[in-house]
Formats: C-alpha cells, structure tokens, sequence
C-alpha cells in the first residue's frame, strides 16, 4: 500500500503545475498564459478485523485565476473577475458579520 501511494504522490506532483500554468497561446499577436489554483485530496484505509472493509477515494478542484498577457515584452495579469467576485463572497459576509457585532456592542 505505501509503494502504491508513494508513486500515486510521485505521478500528481508535476499535474498540478501543468494544469496552474497552462500551455502559452497567441492571441492577436499577444502570448497568453492561463494561470489556475489547483487542489487535489486523496485518502484512504485498511482493514480494520473481518468485520471492517478497505476503501479510499479523492477528488480535485480548479479555480482559473486569470491570465498572464504579454504583448511586446510587457507582462501583466488579467484576474478572472467571476472567480474573484465569487472568493471575495465569503470575506465580505464575514466582514459585514462583525461590523454588525461591532455595532450591537457600541449600542449597548
């Protein structure tokens, strides 16, 4: 099981920078590179007595960031603004969470 999992780490190390930063294309006479964040997850078990079974499983996650143009040696990235409206969701409720806690207190 461990020379199993060893080389599943070894073959997702290099996955994970490929799919980030994806192959450059030219667009318009411009190079764009599409930048991602990448997560995987795996996990898994052994047997526990007669009575318990071995499993496993895993899964992944790609969020695309936005891309990095360059255009007659100048680079700058562009951001997905979807993807960063929608991680910007959580903050803002948690921020909008405790100025209205601020507030109670103030008041009483």
């Amino acid at each position: 099981m461990a020379d199993t999992f060893a080389s599943l780490i070894e073959s997702f190390k290099n996955i994970g920078v490929s799919r980030a930063y994806g192959a450059p294309v030219q667009l318009g006479g411009e190079e764009v590179i599409p930048v991602a964040m990448v997560s995987f997850g795996f996990g898994g078990g052994g047997e526990a007595g007669q009575e318990g079974a071995s499993g496993g499983g895993g899964g992944g996650m790609v969020l695309p960031l936005g891309v990095y143009r360059n255009v007659g040696g100048q680079v700058s990235f562009r951001p997905n603004t979807v993807v960063a409206l929608v991680c910007l969701v959580p903050v803002i409720t948690a921020l909008g969470g405790a100025v209205r806690r601020a507030i109670r207190a103030a008041k009483s």
